[in-house]
């Protein structure tokens, strides 16, 4: 795999695997497959591990670019990703067409993000409680979620802090 250079929302830079880069690739097209009418086969990707929805890609098609789109997984065959309506009027290219395509695979750190972390507070009805906090307190807070290095440990910290913050409110 090549490796680059990203920086994030810290201004610190990282590490990316790209499991494609300028790869000429086919948007496929499917009739009757729903949301992945349109799709593209990523080779050489079927030893990556992971379930729907936890395979998460960014890159470019076309020097379009594409942020936190989920691979889909097919048992022992390379996985998708689905090219919706914006992405190929945005490339002009339709099923058939060939197109050249970079992704790298997001790590867990980069799974969950501050406003993922401030939807959930919101779902569950925590958000107000998290605002009257002060700035140092909300930083530490994201800081030690996001800082975890696995989707659980962070659903985890979550969950202690939702309950915190529900008891803040009473």
């Amino acid at each position: 795999m090549d490796i680059g250079i990203s920086g994030n929302t810290k201004g610190q830079r990282k590490k990316m695997e790209y499991i494609v880069k300028d790869k000429i690739l086919e948007l496929k097209y499917e009739p009757g497959k729903g949301a992945w009418t349109y799709h593209i086969q990523i080779p050489n990707t079927k030893h990556i591990i992971g379930k729907w929805g936890t395979l998460k890609v960014s890159g470019t098609i076309d020097n379009y670019k594409i942020e936190r789109i989920n691979l889909f997984t097919i048992t022992g065959q390379d996985k998708l990703i689905s090219i919706n309506n914006n992405i190929r009027k945005s490339i002009n290219k339709r099923g058939g067409d060939t197109v050249t395509v970079s992704l790298y695979l997001l790590t867990s750190l980069e799974e969950i993000t501050e406003k993922e972390i401030l939807d959930t507070f919101k779902d569950a009805g925590v958000l107000e409680s998290f605002k009257k906090l002060s700035e140092n307190e909300k930083k530490e807070m994201t800081g030690k979620i996001t800082s975890l290095t696995s989707e659980d440990k962070q659903v985890k910290m979550m969950l202690k802090y939702i309950d915190q913050l529900s008891k803040r409110m009473i």
